[in-house]
This record gives structure tokens, sequence and C-alpha cells, in this order.
């Protein structure tokens, strides 16, 4: 599959990179690191990275606009997306061919190429083991590397997370024989304004958790206007409950007009077929879903203290 999509590449004058809606680290480390390889390998071609900017994420570089004629007879690589419908700029069906990269469960196998895989910890992470098997023709670079790192560092969890391997580290050691500067982006990637840490503050004394360790968080929108906290930063406080003693699994709740972000985590139980209930997915112990109502809610909360009664 690596094989196919480097042929693609060299045959194609225009490339066009997408990724995910309400992107991370690794949305724009993969998406814009992979970006950058190409342009560093094949500086005559045309190479675009697009879709709805993050502003928190902007220290890591800017997506560009381009006119729909671009994509005639352009390669589309869609990068850390599972479905079509999370697709930052939907344009990305005008291209002339379609090729998926993706760590996520294929439960939505579109594009002309896929190369999906559920093992490796990010798609960032594939994107470093392309440019590896092809070094001797793909050129990273000083860029390419810090953006590949934060990605990594970021689906990891700072190599916390049970989907980091040996893979993932020997990986990321090459990265790091770039000389970016790791404790900075460390920073940037991980500092929070202190309206957000205040909020942290109000998660630790309201989450609930029940005797089997299944735990929830529910944000409304007055709450967040009370600390003037937006629902995606509120997002990135999901995993301040996790050391909590006897937890296995939680869900944060976050009200963001009239739906409501569910983020669930795990430290065993798999959550993921739960989220795909409600129209969501991701990896089995993290993923995301979108609910409607206040029942929704109530049955998903139930739904997961099942999940970790009998795990």
């Amino acid at each position: 599959m690596k094989n196919e999509i480097l042929h693609e590449v060299k045959q194609y004058e225009t490339i066009i990179l997408h990724r995910h809606v309400r992107p991370d680290p690794d949305a724009y480390g993969s998406q814009m690191g992979l970006a950058e390889i190409i342009h560093a390998s094949f500086p005559e071609k045309k190479v675009y990275s697009v879709g709805n900017d993050e502003t928190s994420l902007q220290f890591l570089g800017k997506v560009e606009e381009i006119s729909d004629d671009t994509y005639k007879e352009a390669l589309v690589i869609v990068c850390d997306t599972a479905n079509q419908e999370r697709v930052s700029d939907q344009r990305f069906q005008l291209g002339k061919k379609l090729i998926k990269i993706d760590h996520h469960p294929n439960d939505d196998a579109y594009g002309d190429i896929l190369w999906v895989n559920t093992n490796a910890s990010s798609c960032s992470e594939m994107i470093v083991d392309f440019w590896e098997t092809f070094s001797e023709e793909l050129v990273l670079n000083e860029k390419a590397a810090r953006l590949l790192y934060a990605g990594i560092v970021g689906d990891t969890g700072r190599f916390l997370y049970p989907s980091t391997t040996e893979e993932t580290l020997r990986l990321s050691a090459s990265l790091v024989t770039f000389p970016f500067d790791r404790p900075a982006l460390y920073r940037q990637l991980y500092e929070l304004p202190k309206n957000t840490i205040k909020l942290s503050g109000y998660i630790l004394q309201n989450f609930v958790m029940d005797e089997n360790g299944a735990a929830t968080v529910y944000l409304s929108d007055t709450l967040l206007a009370e600390f003037d906290v937006n629902p995606r930063d509120a997002s990135a406080l999901v995993s301040s409950i996790e050391n909590v003693a006897g937890i296995k699994a939680w869900i944060m709740y976050i009200q963001e007009g009239s739906v409501f972000r569910a983020r669930l985590r795990s430290k065993g139980p798999v959550i993921n077929e739960l989220a795909k209930e409600y129209g969501g997915g991701g990896h089995p112990l993290a993923s995301g879903a979108t609910l409607h109502s206040e029942e929704e809610i109530k049955e998903m909360t139930e739904k997961l203290q099942l999940i970790c009664a009998t795990k």
C-alpha cells in the first residue's frame, strides 16, 4: 500500500491534503508533516494543506485557501479521518484520485487507495513509517519532524497511553535527531489559559463515579460561559480525572449549542462501540460522539455503567 501511495504522489503535479474537523495535534501533524515531506522531496509539485483553522494549534501551521479549480487533476490525501462526514472541507471529493491514510477502525472504507493501520499510535506515526520506508527518495526535514513529533505526542498522551509501542518509540527517536525545540513544543501543546485551569478544578470537585468505576462530567453551556471557556478548550480537560483511584472509564459531556459532545475515555473497557451507537466512533479506549438530548446523555451514562460493571 505504501508503494502505491508513493507511486501516486510521483504521478501528480498537484497534491491536496485534508484532515478531520475540530483538529487535534495528530490531525495537524500528519496532514502538514506529510505535506512538508512531499514538498521537500518534490519541490516542483504544488502541495496544499486545507481545512478549518484551529486557533489553538496555529503554532504548528496554517491551512491554505484554494479554489475549486485547484482540485481538477489533483491527488487528494485525507489523513487521520475515519469517516467522510468528518473530513474538514468536503471538497476532498473533487480531486481525480483519493487516498485515505488513517489509524482508526476502518468503518467507512472511502477512497481509491486506503492505508489503515489500527496498530499505529497515530496517523503521524504512520507518516514517519512512510518516510522511513522510502528514506532514499523522501526528505524529512526539521519542520516535518516537529509536526510529526507533535502529532505522536498528542495522540499518545506524551507516550503514556497503551497505544505507545516499541515501534512508536523507535520512530519517534528518529524525529528527535532534528534540532527543533522540544521543551517549547511541549509548552505550546499543554499550556492552558487560567480560566481553563479553573474549570479543571470544578471538574475535579464535581465529577460523579459509581462503585464500578464509571465516571461522568457534565459541562453545560451556562457553566462554560461562567468560566469563559469554549467547548473546544473544555475538551482538552477530558483526561483531568484519569488518575482517580478506581476509575475504569468516563465520559465528559460538553454542551455546544443544541448538541452535546461526548468525550469517552477508558483504562480498559472498550468504549468505541458505545460511541458508535450514537453516530460517533474512535479507538477502543478513546472515542467521541454527538448527542442531541438529555435523555441520550442518561442512556449513554447507564450503558457506560453497565460496561464497567461487567469488566
